[in-house]
């Protein structure tokens, strides 16, 4: 760890911390097989995690870094306050601000988490609304499978202020890109009917669930088009999970999680603004005594807290380093292994896929047998819920109902499981899912008889 007293210029964002593509190192120092059972050791014995989306992974040797912050903070809290901690939040906004290839350190801010982030935006729109800045019946725009959280900043900031809402249904499964924009397009075009405006669009960079990834630059060159006053990135799952550069992407707002695909401990995320007449008027929503001095100034101190997360940012930097590739190797590596293993289940099963390889980042949609009879989301919690407790495991499935039945295989499949694939797992994991299908359905078992038991 860096010592309180390192160059100033190490701790302003002014150095380069570009995660590199090949880092300088011969191929025998990378990290070993054995290292990365080691550093993931504590996760529960027995259970195939293929659910790095919902949580993440900390590394152990960072777990151990998050501690020693935390310990310096306990050992002298006024001289940490003084001297070290806002100097160390700025040398870590450094750091994403080149992997995400911001143009200033200023547009960076760092988060709890994707939730909070949503709310500084949304709460700037429904000033806008409530100020009158914005006319009462101007839309903004969003994905129908939005994260729930998402959808209620949006009822508790911009509807109560006036706002109204235009819901884009994205059909699944998808074959292609032009499907999602098609549907898009036609929710600008109501937005924008009766002469009123769209004034914010929110888009997401990975669907939760069910999962894909959204041609983001494409929707965000649609609405400079189309007139949209601003466009917000929900990316909770995009960083180490796809490639993200802000300056290309071109969005206003974006924001990622960092302890979901980044190795983070939790809770930690960035939030990206671009720079513009508009930031100023950008608040955390907890206000403490740094209130008007920016965004980012005011996210660096939101009271007395544990701000570890945050802080071990050099030091998951470092980790990712050790990987062939960095970053990039490793989110390629992830997307090639979760295809694998996603055709290998759906060959099993005799299912397919939800979106092409191509729409698919590091965790993949596989479609469950239709005799298992996922009719709802409870069948799909008590699925899982038998899968974790009694096959030990942990995945998440996904309920789709079905609009119009058409010919062919797929047609009669209503239930997903979206596996993840993160450095520590083994194709094991993945056969123990296979098999613990196989069994449900060669025992008869239904979700219905699930929800009795």
């Amino acid at each position: 760890m860096e010592s309180a007293n390192d160059d100033d210029h190490r701790a302003n964002g002014s150095d380069d911390n570009r995660l590199a593509k090949k880092p300088k190192m011969s191929s025998s120092l990378f990290i070993t097989d054995s290292e990365v059972i080691e550093e993931f050791g504590h996760h529960q014995p027995g259970i195939a995690r293929i659910n790095n989306g919902s949580f993440g992974s900390c590394p152990a040797s960072i777990i151990a870094a998050q501690k020693l912050w935390q310990l310096r903070f306990l050992q002298q809290p006024d001289d940490f306050f003084y001297n070290n901690l806002q100097k160390r939040i700025l040398h870590s906004r450094g750091i994403i601000k080149d992997v995400i290839n911001a143009e200033h350190v200023e547009e960076v801010s760092l988060v709890d988490n994707a939730t909070t982030a949503a709310a500084i935006v949304l709460q700037h729109i429904g000033w806008a609304f409530a100020e009158g800045r914005f006319q009462k019946g101007d839309a903004v725009v969003m994905l129908h499978c939005a994260f729930q959280a998402v959808k209620k900043s949006i009822e508790a900031y911009v509807t109560r202020a006036g706002g109204s809402v235009i819901v884009v249904h994205l059909p699944f499964p998808l074959s292609s890109e032009e499907e999602i924009v098609a549907e898009f397009r036609k929710a600008l075009a109501k937005g924008k009917e009766n002469g009123k405006k769209v004034r914010l669009a929110i888009i997401d960079h990975i669907t939760s669930m069910p999962c894909v990834v959204i041609p983001v630059r494409d929707l965000v060159k649609i609405c400079r088009e189309e007139g949209v006053e601003r466009v917000f990135v929900d990316a909770a799952h995009a960083i180490g999970n796809v490639h993200v550069d802000v300056r290309e992407i071109g969005a206003d707002f974006y924001v990622s999680n960092l302890h979901k695909w980044f190795f983070c401990p939790p809770s930690a995320a960035f939030l990206y603004c671009r720079k513009s007449p508009v930031s100023p008027d950008l608040h955390h929503p907890v206000v403490s005594h740094e209130y008007g001095n920016g965004l980012a100034i005011e996210s660096a101190w939101i009271g007395t807290r544990d701000y570890s997360s945050q802080l071990v940012i050099p030091e998951v930097l470092e980790f990712i380093n050790r990987f062939e590739g960095g970053i990039e190797g490793i989110r390629t590596r992830n997307h090639n292994a979760v295809i694998e293993m996603g055709q290998m289940l759906a060959n099993a099963w005799g299912t397919a896929l939800g979106c092409p390889p191509d729409m698919s980042p590091s965790m993949a949609m596989v479609g469950l047998p239709a005799n298992l009879r996922i009719l709802s989301d409870k069948d799909a919690l008590n699925l899982r819920t038998r899968l974790r407790d009694h096959f030990g495991v942990e995945v998440p499935i996904h309920y789709q109902e079905i609009k119009e039945l058409q010919d062919g295989g797929d047609a009669y499949v209503t239930g997903y499981a979206r596996i993840s694939h993160q450095v520590y797992n083994k194709v094991d994991d993945y056969i123990k899912l296979k098999d613990a299908i196989l069994q449900l359905v060669r025992d008869g078992v239904t979700c219905k008889m699930l929800g009795s038991e």
